[in-house]
């Protein structure tokens, strides 16, 4: 053996030693967690940072690898005061860092879900994990009405807040709403409809007898995401007590004009939807994120592993790398059954 390989191979052996937890990590399987409804993550600076709810209060998982998030850095970040509008229920919460301040925004109520409306806390901290975060209050839309799954993004400058929301006050159907913003805490003027349910997939669980029978029809859970000069948003349909809970697309067909209820058109057949054949049921409520270097594009969903689970403590995380067509539209194919070993994404 000649001087070189004597080298290469003294050096990954001294690499393995020194890294086996790097190399461990190469790859990844479904669920990432054992439990964890609305998956949210952002990558910032290295790091994900990642939740999802926990119904009484906000923690942020911190990592190098989202594949890895049993062994993530996880602190309380917030605990709501009790007998508040805000002290229960707290459902997907998000955070986003925007304009050099941390944000988190979430969906809570006092104990009745006919009192759910959007908070959101500020933490100017360059780290997430340190400083304080300060409730900010209620985030609504001159038509303050039941309101969650808030999703805060910026589209050619502008930042926009998307929600699923009542159109009154009684809980008959759950519409996507659309508003723009002129802070990071304040919505500026009205919401506009831009997504109600209409197509056979959307409309799956009018019957359950655990809810209110006037809860039909459901969209919820939207999420913004662009590929080149495209726009979309990924929202939630049917019931989540349904395995056939779903991931719908709507496309934005106008120039700039995000508030036109007419430039949005939605998807014929779900993006993502439950795989017998994979043993993945009620695949929804997801967010994106991208790759440690930035050339890929990932979503985090979460899922049932067996029919009939519902909209409890069964359903766990799952991510899955998204891919693109020739006309620059997401395509994300079959859920991945559980185990399937999978690329962590790129670094």
């Amino acid at each position: 053996m000649n001087k070189y390989l004597i080298k290469q191979t003294l050096f990954l052996i001294l690499f393995c030693i020194g890294s086996p937890v790097l190399l461990a990590q190469q790859t990844f399987s479904n669920p990432i967690l054992e439990y964890g409804a609305d998956p949210y993550s952002t990558y910032h600076n290295g790091y994900y940072y990642y939740t999802h709810t926990m119904q009484n209060h906000l923690v942020l998982f911190k990592t190098k690898n989202l594949a890895d998030l049993k062994n993530a850095e996880k602190k309380v970040i917030w605990t709501p005061p009790k007998n508040t509008d805000y002290s229960a229920e707290i459902w997907a919460p998000e955070f986003h860092f925007i304009n050099g301040k941390w944000y988190v925004y979430f969906a809570a109520d006092n104990g009745s879900n006919n009192t759910h409306r959007m908070y959101v806390l500020e933490n100017s901290s360059k780290n997430p994990m340190e400083g304080e975060w300060i409730f900010k209050g209620k985030i609504a839309s001159k038509t303050d009405k039941w309101a969650i799954d808030g999703n805060v993004f910026a589209y050619k400058k502008q930042l926009y807040m998307i929600w699923s929301g009542w159109e009154g006050d009684t809980n008959g159907q759950q519409n996507i709403y659309i508003a723009k913003m002129k802070s990071p805490t304040q919505i500026e003027g009205d919401r506009v409809l831009i997504s109600s349910p209409s197509k056979p997939w959307e409309l799956h669980g009018a019957l359950h007898d655990d809810i209110n029978p006037a809860q039909v029809n459901v969209n919820e859970g939207p999420q913004f995401i662009s590929n080149k000069k495209k726009a979309f948003i990924v929202f939630s349909a049917s019931g989540c007590w349904t395995d056939n809970y779903s991931l719908g697309l709507l496309t934005f067909t106008g120039k700039d004009n995000l508030l036109d209820p007419l430039a949005w058109v939605k998807s014929d057949q779900p993006i993502l939807e439950q795989s017998d054949k994979n043993k993945v049921y009620a695949p929804g409520h997801n967010s994106f994120f991208k790759s440690p270097n930035g050339k890929e594009d990932w979503i985090l969903y979460h899922a049932n592993s067996n029919p009939g689970e519902g909209c409890g403590e069964k359903r766990s995380p799952r991510m899955q790398q998204i891919k693109w067509d020739n006309n620059g539209n997401p395509v994300i194919g079959d859920p991945i059954s559980e185990g399937t070993a999978a690329t962590i994404p790129a670094m």
